[in-house]
This record gives structure tokens, C-alpha cells and sequence, in this order.
């Protein structure tokens, strides 16, 4: 790293991923469980570590401030949103970017008594996290 401090000199901000963890920018996915000690990634298979930004956890999971409609629990939604993601990963051509859609149930009538099923678009990046080693980030397609 010395190295690039030469070349750039030294770093005037930055803003981890641990950070936009803590802050709700991202929400850290390994928090979510059917079983004890089993999270919904160990459940389909994702080894890395894997958080959704904000945005798209509220278009494909569960929107601020409303309840799920019903018959819908958070972590079978987040459940959904892991498999079709390791769908997607068994299908794609081993690239860093994956783009995938899901289908979900939200509210949608201003008394929040109408639900709609639609398609949500989300897009996953790997790369590297804090220390460096693999994570999975998923957002909405024009997020970046």
C-alpha cells in the first residue's frame, strides 16, 4: 500500500462497508434464519458474505415502515432473495457482476389491505470487503 500512498497520497475519507453496515446503508444478510445456527445462505448454499443495500432490501424484502402482506415472513422473503441469487451464480458465466429477478408480493393500495406481485431486478456484485477477502453486494441494477 505504501506504494499507491506514493502515487496518491494519503486517504482523505472513507466509508467501510462495516460502517454502511452499521449505519443501514447495507443490510448484513448473515442475520437471517430459518433454524438455529443455520442462516438462509448456509440454506442455499452461499459461502461469502452477503448485504443488500437499503434500497433494494426495500423493493425486494420489505418496504419501510409497512408490515410484510400476509402469509409473507422476512426470513422466507430473504430466503427467496438468496436462492434466486444462487440460481443466477450456478448460471452465470463466473463474471463479478450477475443480474437476476424476483418475484414478490408487496402492499400497494394506500390502506394497505391490496397486495400486487411484481418483479423486482437486482444485481449482485462480488469483490473484495474490508479485509479484502470475497463479498457479495446486492442492489438495484442503477445503483453503484
Amino acid at each position: 500500500m505504501d506504494d499507491l500512498t506514493h502515487i496518491f497520497g494519503e486517504v482523505i475519507s472513507s466509508y467501510t462497508r462495516a460502517q454502511a453496515i452499521e449505519d443501514g446503508e447495507l443490510i448484513d444478510l448473515t442475520q437471517f434464519s430459518f433454524r438455529p445456527n443455520l442462516t438462509v445462505l448456509d440454506e442455499v448454499g452461499i459461502k461469502y458474505p452477503v448485504a443488500m443495500t437499503r434500497a433494494a432490501y426495500c423493493s425486494a424484502v420489505q418496504e419501510d415502515g409497512r408490515d410484510l402482506p400476509p402469509c409473507q415472513d422476512l426470513s422466507g422473503r430473504m430466503f427467496d432473495v438468496v436462492s434466486m441469487l444462487r440460481f443466477a451464480i450456478k448460471s452465470s458465466a463466473n463474471g463479478s457482476e450477475i443480474l437476476y429477478s424476483l418475484s414478490v408480493i408487496n402492499w400497494r393500495s394506500p390502506t394497505g389491505t391490496a397486495t400486487k406481485r411484481e418483479t423486482v431486478k437486482l444485481k449482485a456484485l462480488c469483490g473484495p470487503g474490508d479485509d479484502g477477502k470475497p463479498v457479495i453486494t446486492i442492489m438495484l441494477p442503477d445503483e453503484d
